[in-house]
């Protein structure tokens, strides 16, 4: 399907998808800078999330025009920027006086809109690009925050954070990491997101209230959301960890800056997962990672 016969709601739902792949680009270019690379590469993901957040609003804005929702403006080209840079240059140019033979009204210069136009639309770009700048700026460094507050509560704990990739299946790769530490068991990713799907499909009365979606104010239909779970890299939540908690007869501690740790099914018999959770350390993604022993 072109962009072009995009109704609203695909193009709502690409351009989703566009920034959550935007999301996973940002933290592995942040994760991997090294600290005197570090206000480079942020400012090279603040100009990659300017760029998404403007080409989401012109595809918009030009859907909403073919649909007669929308005035349209006149398109600045590249070209027309050329031509203007040139009209400038030789507006500018030294001539030559001459002296007048008879005194005569000079007529006044014609108004230059086009140039107007553009003058305004560059001021407008801008002016958005130091607004951002401005805000990032001012706010406290929240990855820094959180990060010193879990690094020492793992020492505290005698535990230590094992990285684990940013792919949308970090939730599910955490716990096959804990459960090969812990318990010995080696799965896949993969299985572990059907064993998840199979344990809900199998007790719905236990997981259905968690389907509640409160955009729609409804509850998400058990089994496509399951079927998204198993057959995507859709990130888990924790209504998968409870089913993999049950699943494996374990509880699953959760360690998190700012609040206390979070255990799901406490009264598992098998040796507890320990997972921690991110809010802010990995951009604008949550992520998990393993949490194994220090020694």
């Amino acid at each position: 399907m072109s962009t072009a016969d995009e109704t609203e709601e695909q193009l709502i739902a690409r351009h989703k998808k566009e920034q959550k792949n935007l999301i996973a680009t940002v933290t592995g270019l942040k994760k991997q800078a090294t600290k005197s690379k570090r206000k480079e590469v942020n400012k090279k993901c603040l100009e990659m999330e300017l760029d998404l957040k403007e080409r989401h609003e012109k595809e918009l804005k030009e859907l909403r025009i073919r649909n007669g929702e929308e005035e349209a403006e006149e398109e600045i080209t590249p070209e027309m920027l050329l031509a203007q840079v040139e009209i400038d240059a030789k507006e500018s140019e030294p001539k030559a006086e001459k002296k007048p033979e008879t005194a005569e009204v000079q007529p006044k210069p014609k108004r230059n809109r086009q140039r107007e136009r553009l003058q305004r639309r560059q001021a407008e770009i801008e002016q958005k690009r130091a607004e951002a700048e401005a805000e990032a700026a001012e706010q406290p460094n929240l990855k820094e925050i959180e990060q010193e507050h879990l690094d020492t509560l793992c020492a505290m704990n005698n535990l230590v954070q094992f990285d684990i990739k940013p792919d949308g299946n970090c939730l599910f790769a955490s716990i096959a990491d804990q459960l090969e530490q812990r318990q010995g068991i080696k799965i896949s990713v993969q299985e572990l997101r059907t064993k998840a799907v199979n344990h809900i499909r199998a007790d719905p009365n236990t997981f259905t209230p968690y389907l509640f979606d409160e955009e729609t104010m409804s509850l998400k239909d058990i089994n496509e959301y399951t079927e998204t779970i198993e057959k995507t890299s859709a990130w888990g939540s924790d209504l998968e960890i409870l089913a993999l908690a049950k699943e494996f007869d374990c509880p699953i501690s959760i360690m998190m800056s700012g609040s206390s740790t979070m255990k799901i099914n406490e009264d598992g018999n098998g040796e507890e997962l320990k997972l921690v959770y991110y809010k802010h350390s990995y951009s604008l993604g949550e992520h998990y990672n393993s949490l194994r022993d220090a020694n």
